[in-house]
């Protein structure tokens, strides 16, 4: 089975995550997508990284759907939601998605 990179769980989270909520108006729905993909990446993380930088990421990856909140007041939702996206996911690559399996 093909290893899926981590940052591509987490962009999947984090912006479809914000999808769901907005689409559906259930903020819960898109927690779940948030916490599953979340969880997801991280086992992969693990897998490529180490568990050390699994939590490193895994601390970003919060931290971005925290801060993507008072940084949508500057920016607007979805460009918010799309630049926290591009700064995990950049992170995710650089640190464990790019290493050889």
């Amino acid at each position: 089975m093909a290893r899926v990179p981590g940052g591509l769980l987490a962009a999947a989270g984090l912006v479809g995550g914000y999808g769901i909520a907005r689409a559906t108006a259930r903020r819960e729905l898109g927690g779940v997508a948030l916490l599953a993909a979340g969880a997801a990446a991280a086992t992969q993380w693990t897998r490529a990284a180490g568990p050390a930088t699994a939590a490193g990421l895994s601390g970003l990856y919060v931290a971005a759907f925290a801060g993507s909140h008072p940084l949508a007041k500057k920016l607007g939702a979805w460009p918010s939601v799309l630049t926290v996206t591009g700064v995990v996911a950049t992170a995710s690559w650089a640190l464990a998605d790019r290493r050889p399996r």
